[in-house]
Parts: structure tokens; C-alpha cells; sequence
């Protein structure tokens, strides 16, 4: 057997074994449809039906690397203490009683990155893009659920559509 023939089998074996090891492999950062938040917050009735910018919410999106989560103040904020028929007294109970909370609710993510990518909000919503182009129509949706996977491709494909930048620091630094 010569030199070449043990390299292009070493070659296509480590080719076969990478392939593996990408199909079978978890991916922590694949969208997952199965989340469950820890109270049933409807994302229709506050963007659709109520018309809430996703920034009033989600206020830390234009400005940080997390698009931020609201507390539950936030929440207080607009539905008052539930006595004036804010409409979710029985879910604002704990949080207006007498008793401060021992914690802030703990949302579970939907979208998740890979460790390796530095994502930021911030040019995307300066740059126009509505929140819809990534996150789906969660204007129609009660339980958001991924619409995309956002993976690299999704990423390169959309910066090629809108003429945005394709330097690989700008994701990857």
C-alpha cells in the first residue's frame, strides 16, 4: 500500500468522522420550541393586540449585547396592583403583596448563541431592522417559539441581502 493511498484513507476517515461527529452532536444554541416560561406571559395581546414597542420591554436591545428582560416593576408599571382590574390579579399576587419577592422571575431563554459569536441588537435596530426579520411574528404568538434557527448562514444571508458588512469581526471578536 503506498504513502498515498494511507493518506487519502486517513483523509476520508477523519472527513467521515468530523461529518459524524457534526450530525450527532447536541448544539446548545439549535432554537428549541419546548421552553416553558415560569408564568404564561402573552407576547399577542402586549405586541399585537396592545401595540407595545419590543424596546419598552425589552429596553436594554438598543444599547447592550442582551436586548434585557423587564422587572417584574416594569410590569406593576402598567398593570397596577391588580385591584383596579389591571385584568391578571391572580398572576400580580404575589408580586403586590405586602412582602417583597425573593427574586425576580427567571425567563428562560428561546435564542441562544454560541459562545464564540458576539451578537449586539444595537445596529441592527439603528440599521431599521424590525425584530420580526429574526424573532418571527411574535405579534401573533402567546408562547414565543423560534421561527429561524440563527446560525451563521441565516446571519451572512441576510447581511448579503441588505448590503450590511460580511467582515468576520463583526460577529467574531
Amino acid at each position: 500500500m503506498s504513502i498515498n493511498r494511507i493518506v487519502l484513507l486517513l483523509a476520508i476517515s477523519m472527513l467521515v468522522l468530523g461529518a459524524a461527529t457534526i450530525a450527532l452532536s447536541q448544539r446548545p444554541w439549535a432554537p428549541r420550541a419546548d421552553v416553558v416560561q415560569p408564568i404564561p406571559f402573552s407576547h399577542r395581546v402586549h405586541t399585537g393586540v396592545n401595540k407595545i414597542p419590543c424596546q419598552y420591554c425589552h429596553a436594554y436591545a438598543g444599547r447592550s449585547s442582551e436586548p434585557g428582560i423587564p422587572a417584574v416593576a416594569r410590569c406593576v408599571g402598567c398593570h397596577g396592583n391588580g385591584i383596579a382590574g389591571g385584568g391578571i390579579q391572580p398572576v400580580m399576587r404575589p408580586w403586590t403583596d405586602d412582602t417583597p419577592a425573593a427574586f425576580e422571575i427567571q425567563w428562560n431563554r428561546v435564542y441562544t448563541l454560541p459562545d464564540f459569536v458576539r451578537f449586539t441588537h444595537r445596529p441592527h435596530i439603528h440599521a431599521g431592522i424590525e425584530c420580526q426579520s429574526c424573532h418571527g411574528p411574535v405579534q401573533t404568538m402567546d408562547r414565543v417559539v423560534p421561527v429561524h434557527e440563527i446560525n451563521m448562514g441565516f446571519c451572512v444571508d441576510c447581511h448579503t441581502e441588505k448590503k450590511a458588512t460580511l467582515d468576520c469581526v463583526g460577529c467574531h471578536h
